[in-house]
């Protein structure tokens, strides 16, 4: 792939990456009572303290790796965000039979971001970021 294709590709995969968690941070925000609840619903201790971090993580890492800063932290805490939220939010094997499959997909989708995170995580931002710039000076 020519270099600029290859940057261009980088910054696009970066947004569609980052516009998922930039949008499910903000609907923690405005929703944060119904977040909180969600996460109580699942016995998790101290769901107010998780709801704002779970905010934090999705919103902050979503608008870092938008503008490709600090992006291979901001990945990794996002690749362990979706491991964790998978493993307690969508417990496919414990489910009842009529939302099993349900609960495998968003299992899944959520394994697989992370995937790609982890990729984003090992390659980088790409020329069109800010990492590259503070690197370039």
């Amino acid at each position: 792939m020519p270099n600029g294709l290859h940057n261009l590709a980088a910054l696009i995969g970066r947004l569609l990456l980052a516009i998922l968690f930039i949008k499910f941070g903000f609907d923690k925000v405005t929703g944060f009572n119904g977040t909180v609840g969600y996460i109580a619903s699942h016995g998790l201790p101290m769901p107010s303290v998780l709801a704002a971090l779970a905010t934090i993580v999705e919103l902050g890492g979503g608008i870092l790796i938008a503008v490709g800063l600090f992006t291979r932290w901001a990945a990794l805490a996002l690749a362990a965000f979706c491991v964790l939220t998978s493993v307690l939010f969508h417990a496919f094997w414990a489910a009842p039979e009529a939302g099993r499959m349900g609960e495998q997909i968003e299992f899944l989708k959520d394994f697989a971001l992370a995937g790609g995170l982890l990729v984003l995580a090992a390659f980088g931002a790409g020329a069109l970021s800010v990492d590259a710039k503070r690197n370039a000076a």
